[in-house]
């Protein structure tokens, strides 16, 4: 196949694990729109909603692509690309935004993946330890923390709950708050929010994700200093986000799925981590939430939203 540009195909924006896409030459992500280069000969390409947490839609839609029998797979997030392992061993799959690969079982190690799957690690599970640290740093009163979280559709989520369990001060209540529906995120925001010195810590997942702008209204109006990692949260209202650099997360896919399309195999493909995170800070929430930003935390950040 040639890597000349025939024509591009672009669809809607996504957030994490909401989108499954094949292709069949190369993937490139321009802004927020993935953009799809078909080079010459008979190539497809299919782009299914793989239904931003909802695990139905995610199967069904894992089942679609690979009825497809496509050259190459391209997955965002750990349930659509376990959905996918479940349904071929066969077609080579390119994943990013999941976490531990190597303890759910979709790779054999970080170096040496084995099997048809490679791809790119969102970040280490320890993470939620610098989100709890990061939190407390800029809200220092807080007493009750809240780690708010989908358990369906982040089975991750333990291990990170544990490392920010383990990062909080001594007299910090945690809570953890099962989310499964808007109406219990409004709960968990109005249980944290109605006693004083009350905050948010947001694991981004696919349900999280998706209902980020949601979760933000809602610490907002519960006046919560909360931190959420998903892309996007600090400008959107959120008071702090620290997580991986998303347009270079977004761009690494494209090498790999170029070398596999050109005859190499994913399982000599070591897995790759980030080697780039983004600090936010939003200092019109904070001065809404009557925080001072410590100057040393302030001088950390990679974006000051005033």
């Amino acid at each position: 196949m040639s890597l000349s540009a025939a024509r591009k195909f672009e669809v809607a924006p996504s957030f994490w694990g909401q989108w499954i896409v094949c292709a069949a030459l190369f993937v490139a992500w321009v802004g927020f729109t993935p953009v799809f280069i078909f080079g010459e000969g008979d190539i497809q390409l299919a782009s299914l909603e793989a239904g931003g947490g909802d695990l139905a839609k995610i199967h069904a839609a894992a089942g679609d692509l690979v009825t497809l029998a496509p050259d190459l797979i391209y997955a965002t997030g750990l349930p659509p690309t376990q959905a996918l392992r479940q349904r071929t061993r066969t077609i080579p799959i390119v994943f990013s935004l999941v976490a531990d690969p190597v303890g759910f079982g979709l790779v054999e190690s970080l170096r040496h993946p084995g099997g048809n799957i490679t791809g790119f690690v969102v970040w280490d599970l320890s993470i939620g330890g610098k989100w709890m640290q990061l939190l407390q740093e800029i809200a220092p009163n807080l007493r009750r923390i809240g780690i708010m979280y989908n358990p369906d559709t982040a089975p991750y989520a333990p291990s990170l709950v544990a490392s920010a369990k383990a990062a909080a001060v001594r007299d910090v209540a945690v809570l953890e708050c099962f989310t499964h529906n808007d109406s219990e995120i409004e709960a968990a925001a109005s249980l944290l929010g109605n006693e004083p010195l009350g905050g948010l810590l947001v694991i981004p997942e696919p349900f999280t994700n998706a209902r980020r702008d949601l979760i933000i209204a809602q610490s907002a109006r519960f006046k919560l200093p909360s931190l959420n990692p998903a892309f996007g949260a600090a400008s959107r209202g959120a008071l702090i986000s620290y997580t991986f650099a998303f347009e270079r997360m977004m761009r690494q896919p494209v090498t790999y799925i170029d070398r596999i399309l050109r005859g190499e195999s994913p399982n000599g493909l070591p897995v790759q981590t980030p080697d780039k995170f983004v600090l936010a800070i939003n200092l019109a929430v904070a001065k809404a939430l009557g925080i001072t930003v410590p100057p040393t935390l302030l001088a950390l950040a990679d974006q000051v939203i005033e």
